[in-house]
């Protein structure tokens, strides 16, 4: 697949900044998935500091998305690798699906293939921010 043919993806100068210093540092211990996600470095397009495009899949947000192939859709929390924790839904970015959805906006779709070379499809259905705790008032 060319780049041409993924949907574009936007990513807050944050998570740009953060990313690259996490393919950077996985390019000799996963040098696969730290070239996949460099490609989508290169090809986001990275808003201005302190802005957010809502409806787009950032670093510790909350993402319903569809398995295009089978219809099934999941739950997960997009983290970075030491918050990663498959029982709790919460899947690396530096993972094959994790760096397809980093970026998406709701409603797109992006080819990916898996770790075992099988080719799969996915679609953004919804994204909800990350979880802040709010302090509760007395």
């Amino acid at each position: 697949m060319t780049k041409s043919t993924k949907p574009r993806i936007i990513l807050t100068a944050t998570d740009h900044e953060k990313l690259s210093v996490l393919a950077n540092a996985a390019v000799n211990t996963m040098p696969d998935v730290a070239a996949g996600l460099t490609e989508e470095l290169e090809r986001a397009h990275v808003l201005s500091p302190g802005r957010h495009a809502a409806d787009t899949v950032c670093m510790g947000c909350v993402v319903d998305f569809r398995d295009d192939m089978t219809g099934r859709v999941q739950t997960v929390t997009l983290v970075y690798p030491n918050e990663a924790d498959i029982s709790k839904g919460r899947i690396s970015v530096l993972t094959p699906i994790g760096t397809a959805l980093i970026g998406l906006p709701v409603g797109k779709s992006i080819h990916w293939t898996t770790r075992t070379g099988e080719n799969k499809r996915l679609t953004v259905l919804q994204v909800r921010e990350p979880a802040v705790a709010e302090p509760q008032p007395a």
